[in-house]
């Protein structure tokens, strides 16, 4: 040991700690050395006779020589204000990580990786502690510095390993405790507090160290949900799925959040009242700036602080699969935000990202884009994926922004994108990434995947054998689009975007499609859901129902986002609430009772769900009723006898003896109209139902004639004989 290296351990920049501090073996006998600043003097006790270590440098650095071979000792420190501590000395432990996991980890291919890195409680010779890991290859020093350190960053450097992983296990870590790692970089001079990448719970925002937690300790109930979600085809059930932002679907009386077991109640119980299958929540891992809407994660290992720790929000997941209601997350692995204590420029590198701003930045959103090229860039975010399908039992990721994730010069001008190495816009590796990221994740039995994908990508819904991305489903943002240009257009002019409403059946079945109405399309000047219509009040609401029914009738799995089953007048604000006072309203109550009855009426009928994916599940009858504004069509489910008919009338005219051509004769219940009284309409219907005619229609040898109600959808069922 020299005099520099010494100067370097108490200076917080010497690279390889184990070499100075801790016992090491002389010619005759042993020496402890230990850098503590906050001890006025320090002893070696239980190695044999007490022995008093002396001070080499000002700074704090002590050792002691001691005779015979080295063995197990503990430290005990005077503080300055008298207070006398025996601790472990975290030096005289060997490493934790195995030789296997740190090349799995340099391969990429650790995709349980967060059993590695992190924070960990560990037992080591017999002693408990947390071991910390993290990955900074390019710098010359790395410290745990954490509130039980007293932020010094020089006090507990890591050891450093090969692949640039950096390790330490100190004793005696407490459940709760605050940490960030110091990184010294070797380029720029840079040094910086980070949190942990694979930090498993935070601070409550602002603050941003990340927290010691242990996520084992949880006894979960949902067995029995687990167990039957294995063997479960979503493809062929009903989903419908309430989008939710977990900070502005309801707060308490003076605007304060509600905690992850208050949700626990209060959304279990509405999302279950409502007859949804699914919840969908919008980012919930830790972000520092609630105007991002979770969009802009600095700890992806971490759900927010924001509403309680870990555990309460495992038990949220519980609750809802308790109560039979799927869970689906937000998962962001398109971007990731700037801020200092995030992955940005993690070692004074572009470690996550992408050195050339070309290829590593959102300008648009002013964020970094992973460099999915990287084997450990890949590995980090394979192993976020299912970690929350196997830590926190999520039943599935909808993965944001895919199209951002899928092209170059996604939101670029000519000359702000690098072509690939066959001169084309296509990230080939975010391409690899994506498949191998929905092969892994579709191993974990019953998970699904979503992708948010707005582009004509082909096969994005398509098994990876089959050359496709491999998700589970993709939101068909063209549906949406169009659905939403046709229902804000007056009803006189329907009759000239005719096309919207029928285009779709065009390419339903060419991906597996769920139809979002999501929180993108109530913000940022675009309106409300109801404030989108046409009309008074009395046609607004109806121009709602008639939507919304539509919306259960189309092929695809359905998704509507909070607030827009109660007619809220607002855009969505996320530092707000959803307007539940419009419910004193009789108007907005019996909306709501349409979108719960439509539920209900969903999952009743496996005409509606069964066959989304394919043409034998739906079938026009009539789609050229174009000054009209009328369609007809059947849906079937798998047994192609067991059918539904439905009218649409997008006009705000009643249409009394219109023929439609139906397969079958016999009698026509009517089993869905959203001009019931119940649902705030007129009540215009068919009395309960029709009687065929053998009067051939639309190609088919009978007929029914009922009335259409203004600005409504009425569903039919034949009896049976």
């Amino acid at each position: 040991m020299t005099a520099e290296e010494v100067e370097a351990i108490v200076g917080g920049y010497h690279g390889d700690p184990f070499r100075v501090l801790g016992p090491h073996s002389l010619e005759a006998g042993w020496v402890v050395r230990a850098f503590l600043p906050q001890a006025q003097c320090v002893a070696v006790v239980d190695a044999g006779p007490r022995t008093q270590m002396k001070k080499k440098h000002n700074a704090g650095f002590f050792e002691a020589e001691l005779p015979g071979e080295i063995r197990p000792y503990r430290l005990e420190l005077t503080r300055y204000d008298g207070s006398v501590q025996v601790v472990e000395d975290p030096y005289r432990f060997p490493p934790v990580m195995t030789e296997y996991e740190i090349y799995l980890h340099g391969e990429g291919t650790n995709f349980q990786s967060y059993d590695t890195l992190g924070a960990h409680f560990k037992e080591v010779e017999g002693v408990r502690g947390v071991q910390f890991a993290v990955w900074a290859p390019n710098a010359i020093s790395v410290s745990v510095t954490a509130d039980f350190n007293d932020w010094d960053t020089r006090r507990q450097p890591m050891r450093k390993r090969n692949g640039g992983l950096w390790e330490l296990f100190i004793p005696a870590v407490e459940e709760g405790a605050a940490y960030k790692y110091h990184v010294r970089s070797r380029f720029f001079g840079y040094e910086q507090l980070k949190a942990d990448p694979y930090g498993f719970g935070s601070e409550v925002p602002p603050k941003s160290a990340s927290v010691v937690r242990e996520l084992d300790r949880y006894r979960w109930r949902d067995a029995e949900w687990m167990e039957a979600r294995g063997k479960r085809d979503w493809l062929r059930e009903p989903v419908s799925v309430y989008e939710v932002h977990l900070e502005s679907w309801m707060r308490r009386p003076k605007g304060e959040y509600l905690s992850y077991r208050e949700m626990g109640q209060k959304l279990v119980e509405y999302v279950k009242f409502m007859n949804f299958t699914h919840v969908e929540m919008m980012p919930m891992m830790e972000h520092p700036f609630s105007g991002s809407w979770g969009y802009q994660i600095t700890g992806y290992y971490a759900p927010t602080a924001r509403f309680g720790t870990p555990e309460d929000f495992m038990h949220l997941i519980d609750r809802f699969h308790q109560e039979g209601i799927g869970v689906i997350v937000d998962w962001v692995p398109a971007h990731f935000p700037k801020d200092a204590h995030g992955l940005a420029f993690f070692d004074g590198s572009a470690l996550y990202e992408h050195e050339d701003p070309r290829k590593g930045e959102h300008r648009d959103w002013g964020t970094l884009i992973f460099n999915f090229g990287r084997n450990e860039v890949r590995e980090f975010l394979i192993s976020n994926a299912l970690f929350w399908l196997k830590k926190y039992h999520i039943d599935g990721l909808r993965v944001d922004a895919v199209a951002s994730i899928l092209y170059l010069d996604y939101s670029r001008k000519a000359g702000e994108w690098v072509p690939n190495r066959y001169g084309g816009n296509e990230n080939l590796e975010a391409i690899d990434f994506l498949r191998r990221f929905n092969e892994l994740a579709h191993e974990v039995p019953g998970a699904v995947t979503i992708a948010e994908e707005s582009t004509a990508f082909t096969g994005v819904s398509r098994p990876v054998y089959a050359n496709g991305l491999g998700f589970t489903m993709k939101w068909n943002m063209g549906w949406m689009h169009d659905m939403l240009h046709y229902f804000a257009e007056n009803p006189v002019n329907r009759k000239y975007h005719h096309n919207n409403i029928t285009f779709s059946m065009i390419y339903a079945f060419t991906e597996n499609f769920v139809l979002p109405i999501s929180h993108d399309e109530v913000v940022h000047g675009k309106q409300s859901l109801i404030s989108r219509m046409p009309g008074d009040d009395w046609q607004k609401f109806a121009n709602v129902r008639a939507f919304l029914a539509y919306m259960v009738a189309h092929p695809g799995k359905k998704l509507l986002f909070m607030g827009c089953e109660v007619g809220q007048w607002e855009e969505w604000n996320y530092a707000g609430s959803v307007r539940w006072d419009l419910l004193q309203f009789e108007r907005h109550r019996k909306l709501q009772n349409l979108v719960r009855e439509l539920n209900a009426f969903y999952r009743k009928h496996p005409a509606l769900h069964q066959v989304d994916f394919h043409p034998s599940g739906f079938e026009w009858v009539d789609l050229h009723d174009v000054d009209n504004s009328i369609i007809a069509f059947l849906r079937r489910a798998e047994k192609p006898e067991d059918f539904l008919f439905f009218a649409c009338n997008f006009t705000p005219v009643v249409r009394t003896g219109y023929s439609f051509g139906v397969p079958v004769a016999g009698f026509y219940e009517e089993i869905f109209n959203t001009d019931a009284k119940m649902f705030g309409g007129g009540d215009v219907g068919n009395s309960g139902g029709v009687i065929s005619a053998p009067e051939p229609k639309h190609g088919r040898e009978h007929s029914i004639s009922i009335t259409l109600p203004p600005l409504a959808v009425v569903a039919f069922r034949l009896m049976p004989g």
